[in-house]
């Protein structure tokens, strides 16, 4: 059955098909022009694990979606595809995730590093998986770039989209990121770990394409991070949580500040959303909730207001939401998927 019949057999008002599937829509990988590659990966997390199930709750939590999006009505047609989590992938972080947080119960509990030379090796042999990790997303995106998808990364801790953005720089010359996100995540090898999910931008500032990034939501973040942005010549531009609230407190409209914080990007938009960026009882069971940061609707007006803007969204990724037996994280994980897809099409002309 050819892509065209299969649209014109399917009931977007029907029952949710739990076919494994995302949102139980009937597309092979080969179909869909948008693919949402998982990356089952949460061993740096620095607080709460198990996000790395977040993909497989995502897709149990999407049979509850309805079809039908306000901002592009017959998205579905693009076809999206959730591929399935890395089985080899699942049990390398299982494996390594347990030596984690050993070591970093030994950390939080003051051990030193030059006493104790059993844990100096630790670091390195993640850094090790990491590097892997960040190689085989460079090589599986940069594969799906080349058949003509359009690509979301779908977390897992934030560190896994850097090999995305490493291959998106071999198609783009140059591009800018926007993230929501509670976090700077500007850190060094963080807690020893060069790849952490605390160092991701850091690690994207590397890549020379990136010549913008636009932090969204920011409220937890030490005075390393801050230096780096302030000292960033304008390259990194952060739009820290308290700021937004006072600017609405004092009589601005949130559609005014939106536009602020698109303003500087380039044509060409990565997003980058973690959904720690967004108030805790939406995510309550993230790796690292943080009181304040962005409601629902206004997450997906600044995204709005991005589209609108004429920009192009040329990949995203979702991070941090939790795993299995959260259906509620699972649930607000999915739609914020659904949008993000969605609108990505739009800005590529692949929806209206």
């Amino acid at each position: 059955m050819s892509r065209e019949d299969k649209i014109r057999q399917f009931d977007p008002n029907g029952v949710g098909l739990k076919n494994g599937h995302f949102i139980g829509l009937p597309f092979t990988e080969e179909e869909a022009q948008i693919v949402l590659l998982s990356v089952p990966w949460d061993v740096t997390v620095s607080y709460s694990d198990g996000t790395s199930r977040g993909p497989e709750n995502i897709l149990q939590a999407s049979t509850q979606l309805d079809l039908y999006d306000p901002e592009a009505p017959d998205a579905w047609k693009m076809g999206l595809y959730l591929r399935p989590p890395d089985t080899e992938w699942q049990h390398r972080n299982d494996l390594l995730r347990s030596k984690a947080k050993e070591y970093l119960a030994f950390l939080e509990g003051g051990g030193d590093l030059h006493k104790e030379t059993e844990w100096q090796v630790l670091p390195h042999e993640i850094t090790r998986h990491c590097t892997e990790l960040v190689a085989w997303v460079q090589t599986e995106t940069a594969a799906l770039l080349e058949a003509g998808k359009c690509i979301g990364i779908v977390g897992g801790e934030h560190s896994v989209p850097l090999g995305f953005l490493r291959a998106l720089s071999e198609v783009h010359d140059s591009f800018g990121i926007l993230q929501i996100d509670a976090h700077m995540d500007l850190r060094e090898a963080y807690e020893g770990f060069r790849y952490s999910h605390a160092s991701i931008f850091y690690n994207a500032l590397q890549i020379k394409a990136v010549s913008r990034l636009v932090q969204v939501g920011i409220r937890d973040y030490c005075q390393e991070e801050k230096e780096l942005a302030d000292g960033s010549g304008g390259r990194v531009v952060v739009h820290y949580d308290h700021d937004l609230r006072t600017q609405l407190f004092q009589g601005r409209t949130y559609d005014e500040i939106c536009r602020q914080i698109v303003d500087p990007l380039p044509e060409k938009v990565y997003v980058s959303f973690d959904i720690d960026g967004l108030a805790p009882e939406l995510c309550p069971n993230t790796g690292t909730p943080v009181p304040g940061g962005l409601q629902f609707q206004e997450a997906m007006h600044l995204l709005k207001v991005l589209v609108d803007s004429g920009r192009q969204i040329i990949g995203f990724d979702l991070c941090e939401v939790a795993g299995i037996g959260h259906e509620w994280d699972g649930n607000v994980g999915a739609r914020v998927l659904y949008r993000l897809a969605n609108l990505m099409g739009k800005s590529n002309g692949l929806a209206g």
